[in-house]
């Protein structure tokens, strides 16, 4: 389990690049792990998002599938899209701190 200084603070890490731990946590490691994946600024969107994929995942203990984040979120499937390239559901729960959602590859 790869650990990592994020933000100051020594975070643990899956080998895929997911927390291990959600209550690590804070927005100021989300600004960080957004950098890294290519997102400079978090935005009130990305951060709609990402508090709906982690009040998801603390209910549930696992994050929503596209297609209910989608539905659920506020957030459409296009718009999604352009505030998470490449994988939105995968790169938000990265950011959010949590785990890899179900279904994705």
């Amino acid at each position: 389990m790869p650990q990592r200084e994020i933000a100051g603070t020594m975070i643990d890490f899956d080998d895929e690049g997911f927390m291990t731990d959600h209550t690590q946590w804070n927005e100021d490691i989300a600004r960080a792990l957004a950098r890294e994946e290519g997102i400079e600024e978090l935005t009130d969107r990305h951060m709609a998002v990402i508090n709906f994929m982690r009040k998801e995942f603390e209910e549930k203990g696992a994050g929503p599938s596209i297609r209910r984040l989608t539905k659920e979120s506020g957030v459409p499937t296009k718009e999604l899209y352009q505030l998470f390239p490449k994988g939105p559901a995968k790169k938000a729960a990265r950011i959010a701190g949590i785990k890899k959602p179900q279904g994705c590859v």
